[in-house]
This record gives structure tokens, sequence and C-alpha cells, in this order.
């Protein structure tokens, strides 16, 4: 009985729940859930906390030590380490110290290490937004493809339907010697593999939306059935012939690698950095006992300070800072290069997404010229056939032709949207 319960609620917890969703849901539901956009998030977070531990060079350093001891006797020798004698000490010692130092000038090593760190915040912040972005196009891409897996599977439903009706009209004249058993065995191999390919969608239908809910973070019994309103184009806006600067504005890519020279830049000046000398302040107060400087020592406490001024020169690097700011020039190069490539990229990338959207309209008309001739052919036949005067074979064909067309036509809007969302991500702007 237990076992029963079990597994009836097992059961119970996996039966499908079909759910229409937008694509704004869908977007909105992939950004909050993505486990790729958590990643970069954190990575854009941790880049900001740089920025703190940074800014931490420009405070002064603080030491502060204490300590108890105790102290043995002394033991005094001659110069030959003979005639040993034994010198009483104060057990007790104690030492209490504070010492603090600023930095005033490192050849602005500290100012260049903070700005460096802001440049590297910046630039995780828009390696996130880009992959915003591309998690937003890889959702739309599955959502639209989950819409033509449906307009397929109703496709081949019809298809199956109509092959049964051939199927049981070619039977019925087979009893009246008006047809051949060839004919019946052509259309049952039909069927067999229309039903094959529907199997063959269903499957694609399951893994897609597996992949959406995993990306939505969606349970997986969550049946997602795409809203229907997807498809209206009419709201889609223009865009300008040329497009190339307004990308060289907001698309990610462009800004990461310009941000990428100053980081380097940054480097060069660390660099150079070393072949300054550091100026620092300094103080410093002890407090400690027994003095044992003295012979014999006091057994008392001593309490002095002091204030000044310091410079230190790494003489070292006159001969070691020459080849650290080589590298950082050479990437510097590198930098200037990759900022020169992405332009490239991204004026190649922009022509791309303007054609195949623009060739996405011009398969929507022609497609939408195809099914005006599908459905006047239809309504041909249809009148032809409800007069006797065609076979149900033509009707058939007539009616599948137009069900195809319309289905393309639906499926050249899906493209048409698919296209001017990919051309929003060349730009920057999805």
């Amino acid at each position: 009985m237990a076992l029963f319960l079990i597994s009836a609620q097992v059961g119970f917890a996996q039966i499908p729940k079909e759910k229409i969703i937008s694509l704004d849901t869908v977007f909105v539901l992939a950004e909050r859930n993505s486990t790729h956009l958590k990643i970069s998030k954190s990575i854009s977070e941790t880049a900001n906390m740089a920025i703190d531990v940074a800014e931490n060079l420009r405070l002064p350093s603080v030491d502060v030590g204490i300590s108890a001891m105790y102290l043995g006797d002394a033991t005094i020798f001659d110069r030959n380490f003979s005639n040993a004698q034994n010198a009483a000490m104060p057990h007790f010692g104690n030492n209490f110290s504070a010492e603090a130092s600023y930095v005033v000038f490192a050849g602005d090593a500290v100012s260049n290490a903070i700005e460096k760190a802001e440049l590297e915040s910046q630039i995780a912040t828009l390696s996130h937004d880009k992959n915003r972005m591309d998690i937003r196009l890889l959702v739309a891409g599955q959502y639209l493809d989950l819409y033509k897996l449906y307009n397929q599977k109703k496709v081949f439903n019809k298809n199956i339907e109509e092959t049964n009706e051939l199927i049981r009209h070619v039977k019925a004249k087979l009893t009246t010697g008006m047809a051949l058993d060839n004919d019946l065995t052509r259309y049952e191999l039909m069927l067999q593999n229309l039903k094959l390919a529907l199997i063959e969608i269903e499957n694609n239908i399951s893994i897609v939306n597996i992949h959406l809910t995993i990306a939505l973070g969606l349970p997986d019994e969550t049946v997602i059935i795409p809203d229907s309103s997807v498809q209206n184009i009419n709201e889609l806006p223009l865009f300008a012939e040329n497009l190339v600067d307004e990308a060289n504005e907001k698309r990610p890519s462009v800004k990461i690698q310009s941000l990428q020279k100053e980081v380097a830049q940054k480097d060069i000046k660390l660099a150079k950095a070393d072949l300054y000398p550091s100026v620092a302040i300094f103080g410093a107060d002890y407090f400690e006992g027994p003095i044992t400087m003295e012979v014999p020592p006091i057994n008392k406490n001593l309490n002095y300070w002091y204030l000044g001024v310091g410079i230190k020169c790494n003489l070292a690097s006159l001969y070691k800072s020459s080849n650290k700011i080589s590298l950082a020039k050479s990437s510097l190069n590198t930098a200037n290069y990759a900022y020169e490539a992405e332009l490239e990229n991204t004026r190649t990338a922009i022509y791309s997404a303007q054609t195949k959207y623009g060739e996405a309209y011009e398969k929507l008309y022609t497609y939408q010229k195809s099914f005006q001739l599908a459905s006047e052919n239809y309504a041909v036949i249809n009148n032809r056939y409800q007069n006797d005067l065609a076979l149900i074979t033509e009707m058939l064909d007539a009616s599948n032709m137009k069900l195809k067309a319309e289905l393309q036509v639906i499926n050249a809007k899906l493209d048409v949207v698919f296209n001017y969302y990919k051309l929003l991500r060349e730009i920057g702007t999805l």
C-alpha cells in the first residue's frame, strides 16, 4: 500500500503542466535564473570589490605590538672567552610598540592601480551585459524554434489525418475494383513515414522544451506553449541604413576592447612607477623594560618616540624595469590591434545581420504571395470537388498545400522576429 502511494505521488508530480509564456516573460525569467548570468554577475561584483581593495593602498599602515617575556641571567666573558661571570638580570620584560607610515609619493603607482581596478570593473560589467544579450538571443531562438516545431506537428497531424482519409477512400475503391493493392500499399507506407517524422518532431519539442525550462528556472514537467502574439511583426521598428556608428558606441565587445587599451596604458604607467623613488612619512612609539642597554641593566621602563620622512629608491629597477615596460607596451599594441579587429567584426556583423533581416522580410512577402495563390487554388478545387468534378486526392493535395503555405507564412514571421533580435544583439541594444 505504501509503495503504491509513493508511486502515485511520483507519477502525480511528473504530470506535464502546459504553460503559455510570452517572449518578454522568457527574457525576464532567463535573466533572473540563468546560471551563466549569475556567474558573470558574480565576477562583476568581485571586480567592484577589487576597487575597494585598491583604494586601501591610499590608507596609512599601522602596526601595534605588545609582548611580555622572562629574561634569564646574563653571562659575562673576557674577550678570550675566559673568566665567565654571572650577571643578575631583572627577570620580567615587557615591550609595547606602535608604528605608522604613509606613502606620500610612489610614482603615481597607487592612483594608477585604483584606476586600473575601476577599468577592470567596467570591463566585467560590460561582459555581464554581453552575456545577458547572448542569453536573451539564445532563449529567443529556442522559443521561436519551439513555435516552429509545434507548427510542424500541426502540419504532420493534418497530413496523417488526410492520409488516413485516403487509405479509407482507396479501401472503398478496392471493394469495387477501382483501385489496386499497390495504391493501398503506397499510402500505408506514406502513413508510416509520416508517423515516424511526427515522433522525431515530438522528440525535438521535448528537447527544446527541457533546454528552455532549465534556462528559465522552471520545473522539468513544465510544457512551454509559445504565445501566438510573438508572430505579430507590425510593431517591429525600422532601422536606419547605417548602424555601424551606433554599434561602435553601444556594442559591449567594442567598449570592452576600448577599455582594454586603457588598462594596457595603466600597466605601462605602473611599470614606469618602479623607476621613481617612494616618499613616506612615518612615526613610532616604543615602551619597553627593563633597560638592558646599560650594564648592569636598569629595572625600569623606557619610552621613546620619533617622527620622520623617508625616501626609498629601488636601484634594481634601473635595469629590471625596462623589460616590464617593454612587456606593457607590447600588451598595448595587442590591445590596439584587438580593438581594430573588433571594429572590423562589428562592421561585418552589422552588415550580415541587417542583410538577413531584410532577407527574412523578402521571404515573408514571397510566402504571403504563395499563401494567396494556395488559397485561391483551394477555393477552385473545393468548388470542383463539391460539384463532383475533382478527385478527393486533388482536394486533399490542395488543402495540404494551403496549410503548408499558411504555416510557411507563420514561420517566416518568426524568422523576421529572430533576425530582428539578432540585429539588436549585434548593435548592442538587445
